[in-house]
């Protein structure tokens, strides 16, 4: 395979993009993982310990830990010894982006802050994620995703409230860190024209206020707090549990044809006739009658002949497939969304990102390093007086 052919596969999008990461958990590293994804040279500067999300289970290469740091390079660095400043210094001077998720006032203490790091490199694109800003009655608090959730008002249109669960991924945590992505790369296009780097901030509250931005819409337009059901509802939107006891998901919208197709499927002509479904806002306002109609009806036949029927009278419908479900899905399978992970140490595949350019998709990821994995080599290139280490390293798996 073409040495070409390979950048593509990788991501050469931001090919020359240089990132230093110093990010822990989820947010930073979350950020970093989009921009690394798309091609750009992420070295993650880490402490001596490393990130605590290496640990978060057993060992020091957790799986949560492998998510979010594919692609990237790892540095470790005592930030209190004069030796190890100089090393930080230097690779912030030649970077084009700095990443940090410490609380507020932790980075400027470390020697990392924004007016710090600014006055090193003035091209320097630095991006902060907090939890709640960083000013403000709330910027001393602790935040995670799930308090960021809650505070947010996300939780509050999406959690059952009379059996309130939360939803299982970190979904406040990983947006947070999309988001930020999003305003590096604006940074970096704003540098373009002006030449100049500039602080790009956003906090776990904000961008999930923001990712909540229709409920907050018809909160403003309407004059209602919206609840937890009314998206499902507008929607047209069920889980229904089959006859083999698995789940199957149908989403009706607001196109008539797709009423009219269930129905068909259901071989249920009394549905489209009854008062109460007959209209759309009539399914609206009956949506508890209809969810029950429907169970009812969807627990006399297995998950197989659903899949049958409704695919043949055009509804949208999938099964609640499980995770291992996933892997093999057709569709899955047909994409090529799982690839292989290149000198694996812990899992052997991953979701691959989710862009293609111009029919390109990555076809590989490289494994998250391990703890200072290319440390050795970072500091021999700039030992031997490279401006940025070169990105080409030998895989240290083996040794």
């Amino acid at each position: 395979m073409d040495s070409s052919h390979d950048k593509l596969e990788v991501g050469a999008a931001l090919s020359g993009i240089r990132v230093v990461e110093q990010g822990t958990f989820i947010t930073g590293p979350c950020a970093g993982l989009m921009l690394a994804d798309l091609g750009a040279d992420v070295i993650k500067v880490e402490s001596k310990e490393g990130d605590p999300y290496r640990s978060y289970q057993e060992g020091n290469y957790s799986p949560h830990f492998q998510a979010y740091n594919r692609n990237k390079r790892s540095l470790t660095l005592d930030m209190k010894a004069a030796p190890e400043r100089v090393i930080f210094e230097g690779l912030i001077r030649e970077a084009d982006v700095f990443i940090q998720n410490f609380r507020p006032g932790t980075a400027a203490r470390l020697g990392a802050g924004p007016d710090q790091l600014l006055a090193i490199n003035p091209r320097l694109v630095y991006c902060s994620i907090s939890g709640f800003g960083s000013s403000g009655p709330y910027v001393e608090r602790p935040s995670y995703d799930s308090v960021a959730q809650a505070l947010s008002g996300f939780l509050s249109v999406v959690v059952d409230t009379s059996r309130p669960r939360f939803l299982g991924p970190a979904l406040a945590d990983a947006i947070t860190g999309i988001y930020a992505a999003n305003g590096i790369l604006a940074a970096l296009i704003q540098r373009g024209h002006t030449g100049r780097g500039c602080l790009v901030e956003v906090s776990m509250l904000e961008a999930m206020a923001h990712f909540a931005i229709e409920p907050f819409a018809a909160f403003f337009a309407l004059g209602v707090t919206p609840t937890s059901s009314d998206r499902p509802k507008l929607a047209q939107a069920y889980i229904l549990r089959t006859q083999d006891q698995r789940l199957i998901a149908i989403h009706l919208s607001s196109i008539e044809k797709f009423w009219e197709g269930l129905v068909a499927a259901l071989e249920a002509p009394d549905l489209a006739t009854d008062p109460r479904f007959c209209a759309r806002l009539k399914r609206i306002a009956n949506y508890e009658a209809l969810n029950d109609a429907l169970a009812q009806r969807f627990g006399q036949r297995p998950l197989a002949e659903w899949v049958q029927r409704l695919g043949r009278n055009d509804v949208p419908f999938a099964p609640v497939n499980s995770i291992d479900e996933v892997v093999h899905d057709p569709q899955v399978v047909h994409l090529g969304l799982m690839v292989p992970v290149e000198s694996p140490q812990g899992a052997t595949h991953a979701v691959r990102p989710p862009v293609q350019f111009s029919g390109v998709r990555a076809r590989s990821v490289r494994a998250a390093p391990l703890l200072d994995e290319h440390g050795p080599k970072i500091r021999a290139d700039l030992a031997a007086g490279a401006a940025w280490p070169e990105a080409g390293v030998p895989d240290l798996r083996a040794s």
